[in-house]
């Protein structure tokens, strides 16, 4: 269970400021969205529901969590502390589909509640789904330039932390790796698990060809042995080879080499060509060694001759871009029976948000089954399918195009309704093929990893013009309140 206090203190803060001020039944609507888009991709993929799910299902404050507040002498009345023992969370979360492909400034979760749960669990989802978001889409970039490749997740002893290394597992298995060297994950995932011998294990030998016989020892029917200990192609190989037809006479056959450092292009092609020409055509080349989407993009157009790509600190920490930088943003308030919309406006225009309860809609093209664009509504509104559709950009307005013979497809699902999960859980597997499924709705133009093409992400006209009409309602306001006049 993961503790209620994996939040910020000024959540707590806000929380015991509306609890002394009778305001804790205040009803709001946040969106948990992300502004841009990591690793200049043209696209993200959404991980992270499950642990979100879990933590909100589980969600108390214990004993000892209490003992913790209560020791830092902050002014709580004692009582508060009984309010806190209560607490559960009992709102609605609406979200799109985990292994989704996803765009900036679309809601991910829409989730309704109590200003103190809305506080509450922030830190928390922003923590779950930022993180696992980001590394399910570096291994999506990684799985494009590799389709046809064997991808090892190896990044458990340079994640951040244990928590990082097993949910990164996760994130990239989503994403299109075949299997991780993380046996927790594996455990707890199902995910496939995967590793060989390190370089210790031939050190520990007298000589590298004993090494490598002991292994093969132990797994005759599964053996990569790692070749570059001493000298890649004046020994490794060679030792390798020899292993591999003694193999061969037995009835069985070498699995695979295994390259951890030098020149990867070039190793790789004179392995093959050594391994070829003793026979061992069947076992295959696998690279390590800091490893990216560049990487492996250069080593293609290099002819490198390998087949699987053990991936690990660069993945598994998002190493060019370490942060989603998602966000949780109120956008409507229940007032009089009703929702009102409600904007934060700022002097960067990109953190102004949308206001108001919303829905959001895949078009798809009815002859190709291609997506054309998100498209963003307020909750209430219906799209009429056999009427055209007006799609423009929300800032630069002239952008637009009309849409017919369409279907529109719901992407934010009902997950709880007041605090009870509605929501079958899918698989991890069905999670993985859910997103190979989201990858062939998109023309490639949107998914290359160089210069991609900007998707459409648009509001419909009616929220279009409730943004706009409440911006100028608030600058109204703040003119009048200075006394400015009107230019």
């Amino acid at each position: 269970m993961i503790s209620a206090l994996h939040t910020d203190k000024y959540q707590l803060t806000m929380i015991y400021a509306h609890w002394k001020n009778n305001s804790i039944h205040h009803y709001r609507t946040f969106d948990l969205y992300f502004r841009t888009l990591p690793f200049g991709n043209g696209f993200a993929v959404f991980a992270g529901l499950e642990r979100a799910i879990r933590y909100l299902q589980h969600l108390r404050f214990t004993e000892k969590d209490i003992e913790y507040l209560q020791s830092l002498n902050e002014g709580y009345e004692k009582e508060f502390f009984d309010f806190l023992r209560s607490f559960r969370f009992r709102g609605n979360v609406y979200g799109v589909q985990e292994g989704s492909i996803v765009f900036p400034n679309e809601p991910l979760l829409r989730i309704e509640g109590n200003v103190v749960e809305l506080h509450l669990i922030e830190t928390a989802l922003l923590n779950f789904i930022g993180f696992q978001t980001l590394v399910a889409t570096k291994a999506a970039r990684i799985r494009q330039i590799a389709p046809d490749d064997t991808l090892l997740e190896f990044g458990a002893r340079r994640a951040q932390e244990m928590d990082a290394s097993i949910w990164g597992a996760r994130a990239a298995y989503i994403a299109g790796f075949d299997a991780t060297s993380n046996m927790v994950a594996g455990q707890r995932f199902g995910i496939p698990t995967s590793g060989t011998h390190a370089h210790s294990w031939v050190q520990d030998f007298g000589n590298e060809l004993e090494a490598f016989r002991a292994f093969v020892r132990a797994f005759p029917d599964k053996s990569i042995l790692l070749v570059d200990t001493y000298d890649t192609l004046k020994s490794g190989l060679p030792h390798a080879i020899q292993v591999g037809l003694e193999l061969k006479k037995e009835g069985k056959q070498l699995t695979g080499i295994r390259l951890d450092s030098g020149d990867l292009a070039y190793l790789s092609k004179q392995a093959r060509k050594m391994l070829d020409q003793a026979g061992l055509t069947e076992t295959k080349i696998i690279a390590s060694s800091d490893l990216d989407e560049a990487t492996i993009l250069h080593l293609k157009t290099q002819g490198a001759k390998i087949d699987g790509w053990g991936v690990g600190t660069r993945l598994i920490t998002a190493h060019d871009q370490p942060s989603l930088g998602a966000v949780f943003k109120m956008v409507a308030r229940y007032e009089n029976n009703q929702w009102e919309p409600t904007i934060k406006i700022s002097s960067n225009p990109e953190k102004i948000t949308t206001p108001g309860r919303k829905e959001v809609y895949r078009i798809i093209d009815s002859r190709s089954g291609k997506a054309k664009a998100d498209y963003i509504t307020l909750a209430e509104e219906k799209i009429n399918e056999n009427q055209v559709l007006t799609l423009f950009h929300p800032t630069q307005t002239f952008r637009q195009k009309k849409v017919k013979d369409f279907y529109a497809v719901p992407l934010l699902t009902p997950i709880f309704q007041q605090g009870k999960l509605v929501y079958d859980l899918p698989s991890l597997d069905e999670i993985r093929a859910h997103h190979q499924s989201q990858i062939s709705l998109f023309w490639e133009e949107y998914l290359r990893l160089l210069n991609p093409e900007e998707y459409p992400v648009d509001l419909s006209l009616e929220l279009w013009n409730k943004k706009t009409n409440l911006l100028r309602s608030i600058y109204k306001q703040i003119r009048k309140e200075n006394g400015e006049k009107k230019c």
